[in-house]
């Protein structure tokens, strides 16, 4: 009966018979960050906020801008070249230490085990091998679960962070040097642990935290760590700089500087041109061959012949000289590689479901409990995995016939682009001479020598084995990616769809006798499909495959495959990485917005109700915004009112913002008078009233008294508005939503600095007594500006007055309140803005338009609402 009435709970849940959540409307939803039960989906936080990437056009940067000349200019551009090319240098010692790190791992556990297995082979203590597998593997996973506790953010691949820190959202804790060490060792001591992860994927995020930290030259994590230092103190520079970091990563990881360059551009950089082309271009290449150069001189001994140009090398492909009836592919085979690219499509959507259930499930019940759950979680996915590893290549594996010396000089292997001897990577568990077991082979080497096994072998695995493989590796690695350890997905993903692609040239080969079919080929176009219906990228990826395979016959057959299985997963889910973003509720921005949303404009989805400053406001006033409110930028404001000269004659404080209005506003005679110089228009006030008694005659009869309310009220004194106290919420809806012309925008970080410095005037001076801040000044406290409830401001005097005027930004983009959304959206992230005030034809702010009023999700609900009015 207890399970009826659970049953009958969730039934009444869909009927909206249970709990209050169904009463919300999706707005309400939306505003709350909840999930919505009909869909099971998060909807995004509120608590993420943009990167300030335009520029604060204020005094003190003009005052930068008056000392620039030609020569300044070219010697910031050739720090930058400095800069980008130490970054591409440092991400390709990263990856060479971190490769150094796993290779010497993994011989040493595999060569203790499999001489241990040779031994127990014969002896019977097989038992005693999977103890000492099991200690090996235990070992590195819990090193690298309690790195993820120290640093939560090291978890995953990183590379849903990364493309949400480029698509402008800042990411607490992504780009720290405390993130970088324990990603880096981390992912090392994971891979190294057995589990079925990828290093690859955390170089991108290792790049990425290379390229932010490097040109601050200080660290918050070693604060002894500090030059000065005082370039690229802003978001803008920090964000162009991850961008080539990331970029370094791929290169690194694939050896492919094209194909780092372009997943830069495909998956988030809103902010592109042709100078930041060439910056990462110029770090990719830099990264990939300080790699290359170190690890050929390493392994080969011969330095400077850059013979492995990345972590991952597919080798070469070629046919082998004797055999002239091969070709590397056919035209035919095409018609089989979309159809890969579909079955791939259709795996990569399953494994992304199943994934997501289980990141859910780990939300859920696995991160709201202790830390050491996580811990456990990890060690029993390890413990899984060696227990399948061992058992499946000793049981399920096949004695296959083992290829001569004077075969393997005929091509049959083609693994020159590896420092390993192909019979170093044949594990003969169990099977006579000559022969060798060919599970142990894939699952008793590293995935690196497992991929090239599989591009390069020719007829050494049967199709029982390749589908077992395929399955267990499957669902493992989907178990694996999302548990607190650094993994990655792109070797695993092209492991298993190699096996795919090697299980079809076998069907085809065995039972449907197309001889003329590579098998090294299939299992390429395998690995692409199954690689792009997990991620679903196009561009890059292709480029990034036909720069590892160094084979640009593979382009076409490539890119069709990627397509077909980004178009076939599309259908049903989203990319791997969109997923997990998603389920970190981020409001990332797509490419654009559907045609639908046209139907809204901006001030649909704006935010009416702001919190605002005045150009003169007194300290008490700035503090209390300051910690009653989380905003992060606040509009500077002026009220219009009647009898302005009586207000003058009674404070002072009131007097400097009615000055600062009339002195921002252009005339025609003014401009005559100042020809050449560039100044904000504003409408007068006596437009303004003519405008609102053409609107009051329009309005119906009723609602005359209303108007000639907030007519009345707009043009005398507001309760608690001067000189003290910040908006009052005992005001009326028509004295908190009153006319308020539009200044300029400035920031929380801008308002804490300056109260920091004490940058302020008493009543009885006046406002040019104000200690004026340099652009250095304001910058100093970059990336982590101080905390206002953190701040002791008893010594300053609550009645002194702040001039915020020369540090706000007075000419931000602005739209009107009729724009649409799609002009709206396309300004805000082409510009990679983090506020968009919406100004009317007179010049009054009307509200303003965050990242959070342009996701999918409040879209949505805005439309909803929009066909609900008409």
């Amino acid at each position: 009966m207890a399970g009826c009435r659970g049953s009958m709970c969730c039934c009444c849940r869909w009927c909206c018979c249970c709990g209050e959540r169904e009463s919300r409307t999706p707005e309400e939803l939306t505003i709350l960050g909840e999930t919505q039960e009909e869909e099971d989906e998060i909807l995004p936080r509120k608590d993420y906020e943009s990167l300030d990437y335009d520029r604060c056009i204020n005094d003190p940067y003009l005052e930068v801008l008056e000392t620039m000349d030609n020569k300044k200019g070219r010697r910031y551009e050739a720090v930058k070249w400095m800069v980008v090319f130490a970054i591409g240098v440092c991400t390709g010692l990263v990856g060479l230490f971190v490769d150094f790190s796993v290779r010497l791992f993994t011989q040493l556990k595999f060569g203790v085990v499999q001489t241990s297995v040779e031994e127990c082979s014969q002896k019977g203590c097989l038992a005693l091998s999977l103890l000492e597998l099991l200690g090996f593997n235990l070992t590195f996973v819990f090193l690298a679960s309690l790195l993820v506790l120290i640093e939560p953010v090291a978890a995953g691949s990183g590379i849903p962070e990364i493309k949400c820190y480029l698509n402008g959202v800042k990411v607490p804790g992504i780009v720290r040097l405390r993130t970088l060490l324990c990603k880096v060792f981390g992912v090392l001591f994971s891979v190294a642990g057995g589990l079925f992860v990828g290093k690859e994927g955390p170089m991108i995020h290792s790049g990425a935290v290379v390229g932010a930290g490097l040109p601050q030259f200080q660290s918050i994590s070693l604060r002894k760590i500090q030059f000065n230092f005082p370039y690229f103190r802003s978001d803008r520079d920090k964000r162009d700089f991850v961008s080539a970091g990331a970029a370094a990563g791929v290169a690194a990881a694939f050896g492919a500087p094209i194909g780092g360059t372009l997943f830069s551009l495909e998956e988030g950089s809103s902010f592109w041109n042709q100078g930041l082309t060439w910056k990462v271009l110029f770090c990719s290449m830099s990264a990939t061959f300080t790699l290359n150069f170190f690890r050929s001189g390493i392994q080969f001994g011969s330095w400077g012949s850059f013979q492995l140009p990345g972590l991952l090398n597919f080798g070469e492909f070629k046919c082998s000289d004797s055999d002239k009836k091969c070709h590397l592919w056919t035209a035919m085979d095409l018609g089989f590689f979309v159809v890969m690219g579909v079955i791939g499509g259709l795996l990569g959507a399953t494994f992304n479901c199943l994934n997501k259930r289980l990141a859910k499930y780990r939300m859920r019940n696995v991160h709201p409990k202790p830390k050491l759950v996580r811990v456990l979680e990890c060690l029993l996915v390890s413990l899984v995995t060696t227990v399948v590893v061992f058992v499946a290549s000793m049981v399920l594996g096949e004695c296959r016939q083992m290829f001569s010396a004077s075969q393997i000089g005929n091509g049959s292997f083609q693994l020159q682009a590896t420092s390993e001897d192909v019979n170093s990577t044949i594990k003969t568990f169990f099977c006579p001479n000559d022969t060798y077991n060919d599970m142990a082979t894939l699952f008793f080497n590293s995935q690196e020598s497992a991929i090239l096994q599989l591009f390069h072998q020719d007829g050494t695995f049967s199709p029982i084995t390749l589908a077992l493989f395929f399955i267990l590796y499957f669902l493992l690695a989907c178990w694996t990616f999302g548990t607190s350890v650094p993994s990655g997905l792109f070797v695993p993903s092209l492991l298993c769809g190699a096996a795919f692609g090697r299980l079809v040239a076998n069907i085809l080969k065995s039972y449907i006798g197309l001889g003329h079919i590579y098998s090294g080929t299939f299992a390429l176009i395998g690995a692409a499909a199954f690689l792009g219906g997990v991620v679903r990228m196009t561009i890059s990826l292709t480029v990034i495959l036909i720069e590892s395979t160094n084979e640009i016959t593979y382009g076409l057959p490539i890119m069709i495959t990627l397509m077909v299985a980004k178009w076939t997963g599309d259908f049903f889910n989203k990319g791997i990485y969109d997923i997990h973003v998603g389920l970190r509720g981020v409001p990332l921005l797509e490419w654009e917005t559907e045609v639908e949303m046209d139907k809204l404009r901006a001030s649909d989805i704006m935010e009416p109700n702001l919190t605002y400053v005045y150009p003169h406001t007194r300290i008490q006033s700035l503090v209390s915004i300051l910690r009653t409110t989380v905003h992060h930028a606040f509009p500077v404001v002026t009220e219009n009112r009647g009898n302005e000269k009586e207000f003058m004659k009674g404070n002072q404080l009131i007097s400097n913002n009615i000055k600062f209005k009339k002195s921002s506003i252009l005339t025609r005679a003014g401009e005559q008078r100042k020809r050449g110089q560039s100044m904000k228009s504003y409408p007068s006030s006596e437009l303004r009233n003519v405008c609102d008694e053409h609107v009051a005659s329009e309005e119906p009869a009723e609602k005359e008294d209303l108007l000639q309310q907030m007519l009345e009220r707009r043009y005398t004194p507001y309760p608690n508005l001067y000189p003290d106290q910040s908006p009052s919420e005992d005001w009326t809806m028509e004295e908190r939503f009153r006319p308020l012309t539009f200044h300029g925008l400035v920031l929380r970080s801008q308002l804490v600095t300056l109260l920091v410095r004490g940058v302020c005037y008493s009543e009885s001076q006046s406002s040019a007594s104000q200690p004026r801040l340099s652009y250095a000044e304001m910058a100093e406290d970059y990336p982590r500006y101080p905390d206002i409830h953190d701040l002791d401001l008893t010594l300053l005097n609550p009645r002194m007055i702040v001039d915020v005027t020369p540090y706000m930004n007075p000419s931000p983009f602005t739209v009107s309140p009729n724009t649409h959304v799609s002009q709206v959206f396309n300004l805000f992230r082409t510009m990679g803005l983090r506020h968009l005030p919406v100004v009317n034809a007179v010049g009054e702010i009307v509200g303003i338009i965050t990242r959070h009023n342009l996701t999918y999700e409040f879209l949505q609900a805005r439309l909803r609402q929009h066909y609900q009015t008409l």
